[in-house]
């Protein structure tokens, strides 16, 4: 968050530029609410379509003479009914970018209030469903601008995320401060450079800052998300800090403790996976398990769910980030963003990323692997502990993956067995195999006087298509193999 120096500063800067341009708007004082939508849609799209990592809405301005007036507006306390006019906006604007409400005084004196506007990546910004641009010194509606509107999408699709900045206009000795460089180095096998020019030569071929000029530099998100000291220093950035809930039983009634770091996700990936797991209770030997550790869940499917959660997460969608909570009888790990594969294909499908530039970066640190090889280790590690099979599914704009404790057959739901099946198919096939009834006992360690449970289960999990019959002529049910349907 800026003080009152930095926000000075900035009014100082804008107000040096001879005249309003399209991505900052001064209004004397307070105009109607949806106007103030409209802007921002307005501002955020001519700042994407200018380049501009910020566009400010300020009020306190007289337009036509440019001087500091002071406004009684204050956007932070302002409402519409009973809302708030932030959560009022943030509603109605599509994606729900990031703004941050600012109020200072200039010089000691006038009060000014500010909306600092983040752009989205990767898309248009609606209000109440209509997208709005600047020209000149008009808000017009950006379908009545289709040259405009032909730029911004042949600018959206040559931007991502990852290049984009988090925070410009730095020096050197501001960039050593905001990143975790000795991280960096450690974990990419890197030998620390002996001055600053040499740390930040390598920082810059590695996309993490960028050079502006002779002295000045930039970070890129890429850069903040994966190495930052403290992601709250970047105010784009700060919602995306990993969030880890502890509760005392399987609601969300009582809390027991949450995760107090937020470092970027490379440097802070260890004491993160490590608050997680030290946490998490023992429980009594399970008979036939291979596991080790008598810990409720596996570490490594604890870690390989995490890292893939921050890999694949939207940051197109603004205001959320991943999400961990751990129950007394399953942890739920959540991050934003619809899958990019068929639901049913997070196992057996080709890899695939949202965010190349982020998994190669883990890459590159030795955090993650191939990408769309960490769901096969979940499944060998919970088949090996005997788990549940893993449930994954779409919560409004957020996938969510729930890795459950150990259940024996009697506990599990009928759901559960069919989705066992499943998945456990799913892994034999990836090893070349294929599921039969003799398999399918071993995972869930029925005993082979019992086959017909086995066979039941199998029966269940056909009829809801999600396997098929490896060799649909056969007749022999005692040797019949089973493979998924996308096999």
């Amino acid at each position: 968050m800026m003080d009152d120096n930095a926000l000075n500063s900035l009014l100082n800067d804008l107000l040096s530029r001879g005249k309003e341009e399209e991505w900052f708007e001064f209004k004397r004082n307070f105009v109607d609410k949806d106007d103030i939508g409209e802007y921002l849609s307005c501002l955020a799209n001519s700042a994407l379509l200018l380049g501009q990592q910020r566009a400010y809405l300020v009020w306190g301005i007289d337009n036509e003479t440019r001087k500091v007036v002071g406004t009684q507006f204050s956007p932070k306390t302002e409402k519409v009914g009973n809302q708030e006019l932030e959560q009022w906006l943030n509603l109605r604007l599509k994606p729900r970018i990031e703004f941050v409400l600012h109020e200072f005084h200039y010089n000691s004196l006038k009060k000014v209030s500010m909306i600092e506007i983040f752009p989205p990546v990767d898309t248009i910004v609606h209000f109440k469903n209509i997208a709005y641009i600047r020209v000149g010194s008009n808000k017009t509606k950006l379908l009545d601008n289709p040259e405009k509107e032909k730029r911004l999408y042949a600018i959206l699709t040559g931007r991502n995320f990852e290049s984009t900045f988090a925070s410009q206009g730095l020096s050197a000795d501001e960039v050593i401060a905001l990143i975790d460089y000795p991280a960096y180095f450690e974990m990419s096998g890197q030998t620390l450079p002996t001055n600053k020019d040499g740390i930040l030569d390598r920082l810059e071929s590695d996309g993490i800052v960028k050079r502006e000029g002779t002295n000045g530099y930039s970070i890129t998100n890429l850069g903040a998300i994966m190495w930052a000291k403290q992601l709250d220093s970047f105010e784009s950035l700060k919602r995306k800090a990993v969030r880890v809930v502890f509760y005392e039983g399987r609601n969300r009634a009582t809390t027991s403790s949450m995760y107090p770091g937020n470092k970027g996700y490379a440097s802070g990936i260890d004491g993160l996976i490590s608050f997680i797991y030290d946490r998490i209770p023992k429980q009594e030997p399970i008979e036939h398990a291979l596991r080790k550790e008598q810990k409720m869940f596996p570490e490594l499917a604890i870690r390989e769910l995490v890292v893939n959660a921050l890999i694949h997460q939207d940051f197109g969608l603004s205001g959320t980030g991943p999400m961990i909570e751990v129950f007394a009888d399953r942890i739920e790990i959540k991050n934003p963003g619809r899958p990019i594969v068929d639901l049913q294909r997070f196992s057996g499908c080709s890899p695939a990323s949202r965010n190349e530039p982020r998994a190669a970066a883990m890459r590159r640190v030795r955090i993650c692997e191939e990408v769309g090889s960490g769901l096969e280790k979940v499944v060998v590690e919970v088949e090996a502990c005997q788990l549940p099979g893993p449930e994954v599914d779409i919560s409004g704009d957020h996938t969510r993956v729930i890795l459950f404790s150990y259940k024996n057959l009697s506990q599990m739901s009928k759901e559960d067995r069919v989705r066992t099946c499943y998945i456990h198919a799913c892994l034999c096939q990836s090893n070349s195999l294929q599921m039969s009834n003799a398999s399918l006992r071993r995972r869930l360690s029925i005993p082979v006087e019992n086959r017909s449970v086995a066979s039941k289960i199998i029966s269940d999990t056909l009829e809801t298509g999600l396997i098929k019959a490896h060799d649909p002529g056969s007749k022999s049910r005692k040797h019949a193999k089973y493979v998924p349907f996308w096999a």
